[in-house]
Order: C-alpha cells, then sequence, then structure tokens
C-alpha cells in the first residue's frame, strides 16, 4: 500500500501541472478576447473617423485585426499546453498545403477581394461593366461582389472573375457621360440644315450639357443616304432619361423627313 505513493504523489504534480496550465490558458484566452475586442473597435473607430473610408473597408480591416489577434492568442495557448513551436510549425504548414489545395478557387477569391478592397475600383452605389455583366454595385466582401442587373436581379460575382477581368467599367466614376447615336437621313436633304435644326433641338433639352456643346457631324456617305453621328454631353445621374430624350429627337426626324 505505502509503494503506491510515489505513484500518487506522481499523478498529484502531473494534476496540478496541467491544471495551471488550463488555468493559465483560459486566462490567455479571456485576455486575447478582450485585447482582440478592443483592438478592433479601436481600427473601426480610428478608420470611419477617415473620410474617405467605407463601411466595408472599415468592416473587413477591423475584422482582420480581430481575428488576426485571436489567432496570437490560439499559437500562446498552445505553447502553454506545451506543444513545441517547431510541432506546431509542422503541423499548420502540412495543414496550410491541404487547406490551400482543397480550397484554391476560394483563396484566389479572397486575394481577389482584398486587391478591390485596398485599391477600390468601384464603391457600393456604383454603376460597373464587369465580367459580361452590369449593374449597381450592392455589396462587396472579400469573396463576392453583388450587383444589380438592370431588370433588378441578383447577381453574384466571385471576386476572382471581378478582379481578373480583361476591363472594369466603372459607369459611375465621372461626373459626366457623352452619348452618342447615328442617323441616317436621303441624300436629297439638305446634310447642314438637318444638323442645324439638331443642334437647336438638343440644346432646347435641359439633360443635355451646353459645355460642351452637341455635335452633329457626317460621319458616312453612300449613293442614297447620309450618315450623322450625334454626340452630347450630360450628368451620370441623368444618362437614362437623356438618352431617351436623345431617341425622342432622332425619332422625330425620320418622321419628318419620311415620305408619308
Amino acid at each position: 500500500m505505502f509503494g503506491d505513493v510515489p505513484e500518487l504523489a506522481q499523478v498529484e504534480n502531473i494534476l496540478i501541472v496541467y491544471g495551471l496550465r488550463m488555468i493559465a490558458a483560459i486566462i490567455i484566452l479571456l485576455l486575447g478576447r478582450w485585447t482582440a475586442s478592443i483592438a478592433m473597435n479601436m481600427v473601426k473607430r480610428g478608420i470611419g473617423a477617415a473620410t474617405h473610408m467605407d463601411e466595408t473597408v472599415t468592416a473587413f480591416l477591423s475584422s482582420l485585426t480581430y481575428y488576426g489577434i485571436l489567432a496570437v492568442t490560439f499559437v500562446l495557448i498552445l505553447q502553454v499546453a506545451g506543444v513545441q513551436a517547431t510541432s506546431l510549425v509542422a503541423i499548420l504548414g502540412t495543414a496550410s498545403l491541404a487547406i490551400g489545395l482543397a480550397l484554391q478557387g476560394t483563396l484566389s477569391n479572397l486575394a481577389a477581394g482584398i486587391m478591390l478592397l485596398i485599391f477600390r475600383p468601384f464603391r457600393i452605389g456604383d454603376m460597373i461593366e464587369v465580367a459580361g455583366k452590369s449593374g449597381i454595385v450592392v455589396s462587396l466582401n472579400v469573396f463576392m461582389t453583388e450587383i444589380a442587373a438592370g431588370d433588378n436581379v441578383k447577381v453574384l460575382l466571385p471576386n476572382g472573375q471581378v478582379w481578373g477581368t480583361a476591363a472594369i467599367a466603372n459607369l459611375s466614376a465621372y461626373p459626366t457621360r457623352r452619348i452618342s447615336m447615328t442617323v441616317t437621313i436621303p441624300m436629297d436633304r439638305d446634310p447642314e440644315a438637318t444638323a442645324a435644326h439638331l443642334r437647336g433641338e438638343m440644346a432646347d433639352d435641359r439633360l443635355l450639357l451646353t459645355s460642351p456643346p452637341p455635335t452633329v457631324t457626317v460621319t458616312a456617305l453612300s449613293a442614297q443616304d447620309v450618315e450623322l453621328t450625334v454626340q452630347a454631353w450630360t450628368r451620370t445621374q441623368d444618362v437614362v432619361r437623356a438618352r431617351e430624350d436623345m431617341i425622342r429627337h432622332l425619332r422625330d426626324l425620320r418622321r419628318d423627313i419620311t415620305p408619308a
């Protein structure tokens, strides 16, 4: 019976050591979460105070700070638990390789999302054309870009396609847009008089800008017809209505010159 005393003391020592490690791990976890929350709120307030930062970037960077501190906390807990740093590095390296191979497409979208959030080629509310789709940007996160198409259909684009596409057309980036259309008139009509008539009508249109003024130029000739190219500038927010007005002007012109 007395021979079991050393073994019992050894078990008690082990329980004490691992008990203390468990308590230390719990304390580190609580301190890590508390520190992560404070740091996240500080980053959110600091970045949010900048006028050129939008909510998407603020949320992303604050979340990145939070989970980064939690990752460091997790490593410290493993150290306290007795996991050697070399073993931890080997495990993390193997796990990272396996996860990277399994989630190659997802990580590509993640990297593209980070680039979009950093360089900001478009913002929420902009109208864009990208990857063969067009619409208004509704949301942007690190994996997906959501746009509302012209018929109010929800379109989700993986960020890898958005950032990796040949071109991103931001139709809302500048305050003004140019509208260009063509119309053909019979050869027997005076093109200069017709052009002057069109310029007069467009000058009276309040949706079209007077500087630079609308232009009407002859761009093609054939045996029967003359092609006129009509160009005018408008504010970006008025481009749809201005295009409708220009179509109406050209339709009225065609109706006037077409024999009954």
